[in-house]
This record gives structure tokens, sequence and C-alpha cells, in this order.
């Protein structure tokens, strides 16, 4: 009998039901990858006067080439190429990786102090030079994902730089955990955190995710022993302080000793963490390590439903204490909803969570992708007007590329 082959779950084929819808997901996902959101990237973003890619296009398609040329987008551009490549094999899309870690390395990476600089002027010198942890664990993220798609042994040697500059200079040796933001030369600085904080936080939920992420990535492709520890360490640490372990929802922002310091529970991130943590966890080869995790990234992703529309849509937070909800949907929550609901129906084969990725792809169709002009809007208001950039220094095919790639990894075709 054919089996419909998840990464973690099988079902017979004899349900019609799942075999049909998410045939037809994977089919729909991939036509939008291919099709719309890495085309619009190629065709609208290349900067083939100045190298690398523009820093921004607008919701009309008009592209600003003077614009700086944010970090976090480079970054991001780079692993979704390599991504794409990997997962496809097009030539065209290991071009368009090999263009980006070419400018990264000659541009972004400071060859004085290490790391890289968060943005740069359209000409490539330099804009900003602050070291911001966030921006460079997405720099661990794509250099490692280039390495693991091509074997590229300088990417991968770049990526282990900057993991060795955050056990330098980022790591909290006395609470645990990593600070945010540092100058040129690795002081460390108050000022540029991710997220709405205030001058109590000092560490944040965002950061560690993705270092998390980053580390994860690294790991899969270099097998160090001292990235696995540490790796090992942070998947702890949202065991540990990140996740409220009443109500399950991140904790946003903490101080130096990972005590609270606000009242947000946010959605897309809450969804987004339950599938990335069950991933870190995986990596690590440890039965129990994994077990328990499993159980709660299934907490995590149960509490985020509590931001699921009956649309089929995600909200991006609520003030718990004072009940304001922002109702304006996000293209990277979504796209989240899918791949965390998803892994979550491949952990337990619940059907509901299913439903919940399903519903969401079809509310991404009608309200975010432009099948007009090509790429996805970033913002939609609760009357479902669109709004915001389609590329800047936090819009980039990688949350939604992401979303794709998944879905096809994870949906295999009958063996």
């Amino acid at each position: 009998m054919l089996i419909y082959s998840f990464q973690g779950y099988s079902q017979e084929t004899s349900s019609p039901e799942l075999k049909q819808k998410t045939e037809q997901l994977r089919k729909e996902v991939s036509e939008d990858l291919t099709g719309n959101i890495l085309p619009f990237w190629i065709s609208k973003m290349a900067d083939n006067v100045r190298g690398g890619f523009y820093g921004r296009v607008d919701i009309q398609n008009r592209v600003y080439p003077d614009a700086d040329k944010g970090g976090i987008l480079n970054a991001r551009v780079l692993w979704t190429f390599s991504s794409a490549y990997r997962v496809t094999g097009d030539t065209m899309y290991l071009r368009m990786a090999q263009r980006a870690k070419d400018y990264i390395i000659k541009y972004f990476i400071d060859r004085e102090n290490g790391g890289a600089f968060y943005s740069l002027k359209a000409d490539g010198t330099p804009s900003d030079t602050r070291k911001q942890v966030y921006t460079n664990a997405f720099f661990i993220y794509s250099l490692s994902e280039y390495s693991r798609a091509t074997g590229d042994k300088e990417a991968l040697s770049e990526a282990m730089k900057i993991f060795d500059l955050f056990e330098k200079h980022a790591l909290d040796r006395e609470n645990n955990g990593y600070f945010e933001v540092f100058s040129r030369d690795w002081q460390r600085i108050r000022d540029k955190m991710i997220g709405e904080s205030s001058e109590k936080d000092e560490k944040t939920m965002n950061t560690h995710l993705h270092v998390m992420e980053a580390y994860a990535n690294l790991y899969r492709v270099s097998r160090d022993v001292l990235v696995g520890q540490r790796l090992r360490n942070l998947v702890g640490l949202f065991l540990d302080h990140i996740i409220d372990k009443k109500t399950s929802h991140l904790i946003c922002f903490m101080d130096r000793s990972w005590n609270r310091t606000s009242d947000i529970d946010s959605y897309g991130h809450d969804i987004e963490s339950s599938w990335l943590l069950y991933e870190a966890a995986t990596l690590l080869n440890d039965t129990e390590l994994t077990g328990t995790v499993k159980k709660v990234s299934i907490s995590v992703a149960d509490a985020a439903s509590e931001g699921y529309q009956a649309d089929g849509s995600m909200l991006t937070e609520k003030n718990t204490s004072t009940g304001h909800v922002r109702l304006q949907r996000s293209w990277w929550e979504q796209a989240e909803t899918v791949v965390g609901y998803l892994n979550a129906f491949e952990l337990t084969g619940d059907w509901d969570y299913m439903d919940k990725s399903l519903k969401c792809w079809e509310f991404i169709k009608r309200n975010f992708i432009d099948s007009k002009n090509g790429g996805w809007y970033s913002y939609i208001s609760e009357t479902g007007i669109p709004s915001g950039d389609k590329g800047g220094f936090w819009i980039c095919p990688y949350h939604n590329g992401r979303m794709c790639m998944e879905v096809m990894e994870r949906i295999r075709q009958p063996f």
C-alpha cells in the first residue's frame, strides 16, 4: 500500500482528503516559489550596477536604488537562494546565491573587527557599523546554508568566525544568554534592540530565537562540538526562561536575570518558535530532550492558536495588561503559521493542525499574493487593505520562501 510520507508522520493514502489537500498545497506553494517569489526578487531587487540587492521596493514595485542596503535583508536573500538551489537544483538560484555571498563577504563583513555591519549605503560603504547580534545571527544562518547547499568552505569559515565572536563578546557569562548590540569593535552598547523594548530590557526572545535558528543550521553543516553544546544551551534557555510555563507563550522581553519586562503575547513568534525549537532539538540527537521539546512545541503551537482567526489568518500580538490586540496581519506571521501547524500535524497526526495550515494558505492566496504585479504584500489591514513595501530592511523572501520550501520538503510524494 502506498504511504503518503511526512517528516516524522506517515499516513496511508487511503485517506483521500489528506492526500488531495496536501498534494494541492505542495503544488501551489511550489508554483508560488518558482513562479512568483523568486522571480520577483531576481527581476526587481538584484542591483546589477553596484552589486548585491537594492534596499527597497515599494508597494507599487518602484525600486529605490539609493536606499541603504540592510544586513538582515541581504543575509536572508542569501539564505533563500541558497536553500532554493538545494531544494530545487535550479542553477539560476545558485547564481543568485553566489552573488549574494560574494557581496556579503566583500562589503558586509568587517575585516578589521569581525562580524557584519548592520547596514551599508547603496555604494557598499558602511552606513551603520554597529554589530547587532540579531542581524549577525542571520549571517551565520545564511552562510551556513550556502555551505550546506554547495559545500563551500569559505562561507562555513565566515559563519564560524561570527559564532566565535558571539561566544567571546555577546555571551552573558554570569546569567547565560546573549546581549543584543555592540559597537564596531564589539564593545557592548545599550541601543537598537529588536522590537519595542524599554530601558529595563537587556535580552529579547527574538534575538535568542534567531541565534538558536542560526546555531542549529551551523551545527547541521559543521557538526562542531562546541556549536552543538551552545545549541543545546539555547534550547535549554527556551525551556527554562523564554517560554512561559503557565501560558506557553513566549516572553518577549527580559532583564539581564531573565525577569519578564513586557506583557506582550506575540502570536507569530509563538508559532514560528514551535517548529524552530523542535528542529533544533532533533539535530542534537538526544531522544529524551527531543521528547520534552516535542510536548513543549505542541503546547506553544496551541498557545499561538489564541491569535488564529476563523478566516485562517494569524493576528500579530496582544498586550495582556491592556487587552489591546493588533489587528493588522503581517506576511511573515502567516507564512510561519502554515509551517508551524504543519509541523504540529506531523508531530501529532491531529487533523485540526493541518486544517489550520491549509486555511492560512488560503488566506495568503486571497490577501497577500500580488498575482498581477508579483511578490507579496507585507501588511493587510483588518478590512483587507494592503500596505507597506514589498522589499526593505525587514521585508525579504525569507519567511514566505522558507514556508514554500518547508512544505515542499515535508510533504513528500507517494513512494
